[in-house]
């Protein structure tokens, strides 16, 4: 449970501690005090959206921060733990410290355990911990989803397990359907593009195109086409090589010219061996330069015109290639490749479809068949629902009233099973019953949800319930026994209500109150509002009731009226107490 929340320029307050504790909790004060704040740091600490307007004017950001203290074994902690929090031991209990900054600008910041985290995390752990009702929450109840999901809630791990079945076997044959329904559909364009594949695929293979072809065929068309000037060039070099020509010799005459006299000179000196034998070399090299460039002559006069036109017909077939499926010889094969495989993906449609219509009634009728087990399920807990939130509702001072729920079944299966749910009300004796969104008034709808969420505490527990103002529009016996019903749920876990009403304030364990503070600036001329928050005592605590009976906290009649609520309130709480001592 949630042991003390404390705010931080959060709305009109600048800095207040809330201590709390098991049992209910009120929190009361004037209106425009500031006690909706206290919603408003609970859903931060919830992970739930934050609202940069809600930092107090002036302040660079606004700190919400709960401890709260579980068992050991409570599996939020191992979730927590798991993040990185550091968890601290408090006697029997463990504790978590939860912490969520909001600039002016409007950013967020989370913090589990003293680590930093997403605050994604804080909503994990928060739907865990806490169930927060406000007046919204009566008009979500009038949805049909919030409806379904109530109940769900209480029918508990049965639905849960075959909702879950059915969940997956749906998407399953949801998908199964569409592509069965793509590749039906698509049948005669798939014929379409098969057909031009073929076409394109035996165009290319007729050719057989080799990696690079392209590339070297462009440079042996260059070549072809340079033939004599290529010939002519190589035989001027041969002869710069091998001239025998006295006044112009050759390379190679000269390079054995100069061998010679240096052969002839070794004697005096070995180096020139040496140097004799590297000429040696060159000549050998020139001489072998002379035979290619000879050969190379020879292919040149064997490649001829007859070649040529034979390359450049190779490239006009092949640039018909280029021009209709890629820009290189490369990226058409790479390209046909693709094309291949296509194809066959193609050719295997037909088997495909065939598995998919087989797989589509296999699932159709697994699908059916929970749908099926999912509605006998839904409408033994709503006759279960129905009976102990008519029996809450008695205690509420409804005592005719009469919650119906109704599971009918739907056209078409959906992502929630085949039932459409609905949750009528007959508020009082002889009245038909009326779907909730048209036939219930507000302080009927308080009293419903409240109901609902005692019949669920018992099933589906969490450590913390919060109610903000899901009182209004009741007032008289019907706050006196909201006020009842509060106390008893808070037997059982912790219950944090913000009310306007006397009757349910009186029932708290712990009184909480904002008061608002205005100050004028004098050198502005402009005021500013704070708000403290006090925990009460109990003479201050009969003044606020006598406030919130009469607007006159100072007079002897309102406190002596808020001394007998209290009074009675009292009984009703050490009776409870005095009940659950004698269960074994």
């Amino acid at each position: 449970m949630i042991q003390e929340i404390s705010i931080s320029n959060l709305g009109v307050i600048t800095n207040a501690t809330l201590p709390l504790g098991p049992g209910l909790t009120v929190v009361t004060g004037e209106t425009g005090a500031g006690k909706t704040m206290v919603i408003t740091a609970l859903s931060l600490l919830l992970g739930r959206r934050a609202d940069a307007g809600a930092v107090r004017t002036g302040a660079d950001h606004a700190l919400a921060e709960a401890v709260i203290h579980l068992d050991p074994d409570h599996h939020v902690l191992d979730a927590a733990a798991q993040a990185g929090a550091f968890i601290e031991p408090a006697g029997q209990c463990s504790e978590l410290l939860l912490t969520r900054s909001l600039s002016a600008q409007g950013r967020s910041r989370a913090t589990v355990g003293g680590r930093s985290a997403p605050v994604g995390l804080l909503a994990e752990l928060g739907q865990e911990l806490v169930a927060v009702h406000g007046q919204s929450d009566q008009i979500r109840l009038k949805e049909p989803g919030a409806q379904r999901d109530a109940l769900d809630r209480f029918a508990g791990s049965g639905v849960a397990r075959i909702l879950g079945s059915y969940q997956r076997s749906y998407r399953q044959w949801r998908a199964a359907t569409k592509e069965l329904a793509s590749l039906t559909q698509d049948s005669r364009n798939r014929v379409r593009e098969a057909e031009n594949l073929r076409l394109a695929l035996d165009e290319i293979d007729s050719l057989d195109p080799q990696p690079g072809e392209d590339d070297s065929l462009r440079e042996q068309s260059m070549k072809l086409g340079n033939i004599e000037s290529l010939r002519n060039a190589s035989l001027q070099a041969q002869a710069v090589i091998d001239s025998e020509d006295f006044e112009n010799p050759g390379i190679t005459t000269l390079v054995e010219t100069a061998r010679g006299v240096l052969a002839q000179a070794s004697g005096d000196d070995p180096v020139l061996s040496g140097f004799a034998e590297r000429a040696a070399e060159l000549g050998i090299l020139a001489s072998e330069l002379s035979s290619d460039l000879s050969g190379y002559v020879a292919d040149l006069d064997e490649e001829g015109p007859e070649l040529l036109a034979q390359v450049e017909a190779r490239r006009a077939d092949l640039g018909k290639l280029l021009r209709k499926y890629a820009p290189s010889i490369d990226e058409v094969i790479s390209w046909a490749e693709t094309a291949r495989k296509r194809l066959e993906s193609l050719g295997g449609d037909d088997s495909r479809i065939e598995v998919l219509q087989e797989e589509v009634v296999a699932l159709e009728q697994k699908v059916a068949a929970l749908a099926s087990d999912l509605s006998d399920a839904r409408r033994k807990a709503a006759k279960k629902l129905s009976t102990r939130v008519s029996a809450e509702l008695t205690a509420l001072a409804m005592p005719d009233a009469k919650l119906v729920i109704e599971v009918n079944e739907l056209d078409e299966p959906g992502a929630f099973g085949q039932d459409s749910i609905s949750m009528l009300l007959a508020p009082h004796a002889g009245a038909s019953p009326r779907p909730l969104g048209k036939g219930a008034s507000g302080g009927e709808l308080s009293r419903v949800m409240l109901a609902i969420e005692v019949v669920l505490a018992a099933v589906d527990p969490v450590p913390t319930f919060v109610f903000d103002e899901v009182d209004q529009g009741v007032g008289g016996k019907a706050a006196v026994s909201i006020g009842e019903r509060l106390a008893m749920l808070a037997r059982h876990v912790q219950v944090i209500v913000v009310t306007h009403l006397p009757q349910v304030a009186a029932y708290a364990d712990r009184h909480i109150r904002v008061i608002k503070n205005s100050d004028a600036k004098s050198n502005a001329g402009a005021g500013f509002t704070a708000s403290d928050v006090v925990a009460l005592d109990e003479p201050a605590r009969i003044r606020e009731l006598a406030r919130m009976l009469a607007g006159q906290e100072e007079s002897d009649t309102a406190q002596a009226h808020a001394e007998e609520l209290l009074a009675d309130a009292q009984k009703l709480v050490c009776s409870l107490t005095a009940s659950e001592s004698k269960k074994p």
